[in-house]
């Protein structure tokens, strides 16, 4: 079996409805590093001295790969990636080994065993 790790850069105001968005779609878990921050092409406004922009959260997911892409749009589409720019990025990275998925490839196994 092989996975990818989905990273997703989120407004934390829609970490909760992308969570439940992705687990829809066949994610079975994530891990959620609050607080985040970035900065995108055009530096946000200050108000002194302080930036007026929303705290983000970082959500990744290590998803079987056939399930990977429509966890990733399902992310965007939720999120609104690309009807609201700057409102958050979610890409994918190859995982080359996994120790720690016992409990969830059972799951795993059943919800892609159409596509193995």
């Amino acid at each position: 079996m092989h996975f990818k790790l989905i990273i997703a850069l989120v407004e934390d105001t829609k970490t909760e409805k992308i969570m439940n968005a992705a687990r829809q779609a066949g994610a079975t878990g994530a891990t959620v590093i609050g607080d985040a921050r970035g900065e995108g092409l055009k530096p946000q406004k200050t108000f002194f001295g302080l930036t007026l922009e929303t705290q983000r959260d970082m959500l990744m997911f290590i998803v079987e790969e056939h399930l990977c892409r429509q966890i990733l749009e399902r992310v965007a589409e939720v999120g609104e990636f690309e009807a609201h720019p700057g409102s958050g990025v979610a890409f994918q990275i190859d995982v080359e080994d996994t120790i720690g998925l016992k409990g969830q490839i059972a799951t795993i196994l059943s919800e892609v065993e159409d596509e193995l």
